[in-house]
C-alpha cells in the first residue's frame, strides 16, 4: 500500500507553508518553525498529575516533566527522551503523546528537556540523559516508582538516545533496567542502507536533513564509533534491556530500525519489532492526524506491561 491518505494530505499541508528545509536558514528561525507543529493545536487528555520540575544534569539545569496516571504507588515509570535530531523540539509538543501513553499503560512516565546541538553537541545530550536515570534512581521513593520496572524510551533522536543510555547502564553496572522503547530512532550515522535512498524526500524528515542533523551533534570525527554516540557500532548489545523497536513505512531511517532489531536479536536480546505501514517519520505526534498515533500509543503500552508481566 502507498501512504495513508491522512498522511498525503497532511503532508501537502506542511509544503504549503512554504517552511525552509533545516540546512536553509538561521537556526533560530528553524527552532521558531517547530511552534507551528500540529501537535501543539492537540487537545490534551485529563491525567491524575502532570509536574513540571527542574533537576540539575551534569553541566546545567534540566526541565522534566513528571506524568502520573494515578494516585497507586510503586508503578513503573518510562523515562523519556524527545526527538528533533538533537537540535530541535521541546516538551510541550509531545504533552498530548506522553498523557495518553501514561493513561493507558497506568505507569510513570519522566520527560527530559535536554541540552541540545550544535550549541551543546555529542556528549551533552546524553550525558544529560544519563544523569536523568541516575537522578530517577537516587529519587526512586520520593517519585514513588518500582525501582525493578523502570525502562528508557524516546523517538528519533530520543530512540538514540535511549539505546545509549541502555547499553551504558548495562557497561556501568548502574541498574537492570526493564525495557527500552525506540520509536524509529536514528542509530547509524552512515546511513548506507537501502530506505535512505527510497525514502530519502517527499515523506517529512529527509535522508539529507537527518545527515545534517548528525552533523550538529557529531562534532568530532572520533565520535562517530563511539557506540554511546552511534550505537549500532557497539561491538555487542549483550545484556541490555529488552527492547521495543517501532519503524515507519515511508522514514528514511525505517533499515536503520530494522538493523538495530537484527542486531539486538543476534545479541540474544529479547526485541520485539512493528513497522507500521504507510506511515512516516514523526507520527508518534500525530494524534491529531491519523488513528494509527492512538493504535501506536495502545501498541506500545501493551508491550510495555507484557515485558512487565502486567496485565
Amino acid at each position: 500500500m502507498g501512504l495513508k491518505p491522512e498522511i498525503s494530505a497532511y503532508l501537502q499541508d506542511r509544503a504549503a507553508l512554504g517552511l525552509p528545509q533545516v540546512w536553509q536558514a538561521p537556526l533560530a528561525q528553524i527552532r521558531e518553525n517547530t511552534k507551528l507543529h500540529v501537535a501543539l493545536q492537540q487537545s490534551l487528555d485529563e491525567i491524575y498529575s502532570c509536574e513540571h520540575k527542574i533537576i540539575q544534569g551534569p553541566t546545567s539545569k534540566l526541565p522534566i516533566r513528571i506524568y502520573r496516571p494515578s494516585n497507586l504507588q510503586n508503578l513503573p515509570v518510562l523515562l523519556f527522551f524527545h526527538g528533533g535530531g538533537w537540535v530541535l523540539n521541546f516538551l510541550d509538543i509531545y504533552e498530548p503523546a506522553l498523557r495518553k501513553l501514561s493513561n493507558l499503560g497506568n505507569f510513570v512516565i519522566v520527560a527530559l528537556e535536554y541540552q541540545k546541538a550544535p550549541e551543546h553537541p555529542y556528549p551533552a545530550a546524553f550525558n544529560d540523559c544519563y544523569a536523568t536515570l541516575e537522578w530517577l534512581i537516587d529519587n526512586a521513593k520520593q517519585l514513588d516508582i518500582d525501582l525493578t520496572s523502570v525502562g528508557v524510551g524516546g523517538d528519533s533522536a530520543g530512540g538514540n538516545l535511549a539505546s545509549a543510555v541502555a547499553l551504558k547502564a548495562v557497561n556501568e553496572n548502574l541498574i537492570s533496567l526493564a525495557f527500552q522503547l525506540l520509536i524509529y530512532p536514528c542509530n547509524d550515522v552512515k546511513m548506507e542502507y537501502p530506505s535512505a535512498v527510497k525514502n530519502a524526500e517527499g515523506f517529512g524528515l529527509t535522508t539529507k536533513a537527518m545527515k545534517w542533523f548528525w552533523q550538529q551533534y557529531l562534532s568530532n570525527e572520533s565520535n562517530k564509533k563511539d557506540p554511546y554516540a552511534v550505537p549500532i557500532t557497539a561491538k555487542s548489545l549483550k545484556g541490555v534491556a529488552p527492547a521495543i523497536l517501532i519503524s515507519a513505512e515511508f522514514d528514511p531511517l525505517a533499515d536503520d530500525v530494522r538493523n538495530y532489531y537484527n542486531k539486538l536479536q543476534q545479541d540474544l536480546v529479547p526485541a520485539v519489532y512493528k513497522e507500521y505501514a504507510g506511515q512516516i517519520h514523526g507520527f508518534f505526534n500525530l494524534s491529531g492526524i491519523t488513528t494509527d498515533a492512538e493504535s501506536l500509543y495502545l501498541d506500545i503500552a501493551t508491550e510495555i506491561n507484557a515485558i512487565l508481566g502486567r496485565h
